[in-house]
């Protein structure tokens, strides 16, 4: 239990009282398993938030998005979840290749439930984990040490209007994203990145925000 709650968690917990209710919800609902009906709930999921902390002691969170079921457990202690293409400042992967420890969020905005859980993460680059997601160019794995299902009051109730339309294709293909039509962005973009940028159409960051604002993501 000492080992699940810091020295400054406890603190708190003392100055408003909550000590036997923080333990009480401890013995009842932290597990180091993920169990069968928590896996099919991640399962469910087409999203999640992970929190990494970098060399400088900032936290950071981060939106993973992804196809229905892009985070599987593989079994009850090991969770994984594919890197796609994004804006090449790999903050969060950075993050888990210098401090492994991270914490993951999953949320189901409809019924509303929510659960959590960290663990300790690494990098793949290469083998069949990477080959079963197509258009990944890394996968994390994460053990876990740690899972509990919140409390989901506070949760919004709301309804998903429809996939991103940049998960990638089966082939592994994923389509261009829109900032990197910007004209600003094109000589520190990949050659065929540049040419299918042209041949979209360039955009002004203006245009960019402009499109960005009113939801127009292609």
């Amino acid at each position: 239990m000492e080992s699940f709650f810091t020295d400054s968690q406890r603190c708190l917990q003392a100055e408003f009282g909550t000590t036997a209710l923080a333990d009480r919800i401890h013995e009842a609902a932290v597990a180091p398993d993920i169990s069968d009906q928590q896996a099919d709930f991640i399962h469910a999921r087409n999203c999640f938030f992970l929190s990494t902390v970098d060399e400088f002691g900032f936290p950071s969170c981060s939106y993973k998005g992804g196809a229905q079921g892009f985070a599987r457990v593989i079994d009850p202690r090991t969770l994984v979840f594919p890197n796609y293409d994004g804006n090449g400042m790999y903050m969060s992967l950075g993050n888990i290749e210098h401090q492994a420890k991270v914490g993951l969020l999953f949320v189901d905005f409809e019924t509303p439930n929510r659960l959590r859980m960290r663990g300790h993460a690494k990098c793949v680059r290469e083998g069949p984990l990477l080959a079963s997601y197509p258009g990944a160019n890394l996968v994390v794995t994460v053990s876990i040490d740690h899972v509990w299902v919140n409390c989901p009051r506070y949760v919004h109730q709301m309804q998903p209007l429809s996939p991103s339309p940049y998960l990638p294709h089966p082939d592994g293909k994923i389509p261009l994203a829109l900032w990197k039509r910007i004209d600003l962005m094109q000589d520190v973009l990949t050659e065929g990145e540049k040419a299918e940028a042209a041949e979209l159409g360039l955009l002004s960051i203006e245009t960019y925000e402009a499109m960005v604002s009113a939801g127009r993501l292609t």
